[in-house]
């Protein structure tokens, strides 16, 4: 899967570490401005190839939840995950890690799967007009919330 966007930020902090936050899918909360819960659904408890969650999200009045399943698992290295909503998956997310000396680099990445005409009734759900520039911001300050914890 080529993304559509990218950003990544370096952590002074041990890949291990990093991974293990951003795997716990159950701290999402903590990392991203737009997902403000997420909990496994039943049957899983673990990130793992298939392991599926739902996320509750908001941006400012409007809240939705979507599914999510992890499509792409490589221990320690990167992680990829669709996003659902009833039954529709609509975007795909993930997060590589990458050791360097000094800890590690962390890239969010995603892929937008929405035809463009769904994406007007998708404004209406989450009252995002343009979902690239906001998820650009997002993602930064994700990876800004990551590594305030991991370095701390």
């Amino acid at each position: 899967m080529e993304p559509d966007l990218s950003v990544s930020r370096d952590i002074n902090a041990p890949a291990a570490t990093v991974w293990a936050a951003l795997t716990d899918i159950t701290r999402m909360g903590e990392w991203s401005p737009e997902t403000y819960e997420t909990s496994w659904n039943e049957g899983f408890d673990t990130a793992e190839l298939g392991a599926r969650w739902t996320g509750k999200n908001r941006n400012g009045d409007k809240e939705w939840s979507t599914e999510a399943e992890i499509v792409e698992f490589v221990d320690g290295e990167r992680f990829a995950f669709d996003c659902d909503w009833n039954g529709y998956v609509f975007a795909t997310w993930g997060y590589e890690v990458t050791p360097t000396d000094a800890g590690c680099t962390v890239t969010e990445f995603t892929k937008d799967h929405r035809p463009e005409d769904v994406r007007a009734g998708s404004v209406k759900i989450s009252g995002v007009a343009d979902r690239e520039a906001h998820n650009a911001a997002g993602m930064a300050e994700t990876l800004a919330r990551l590594a305030a914890a991991c370095e701390g």
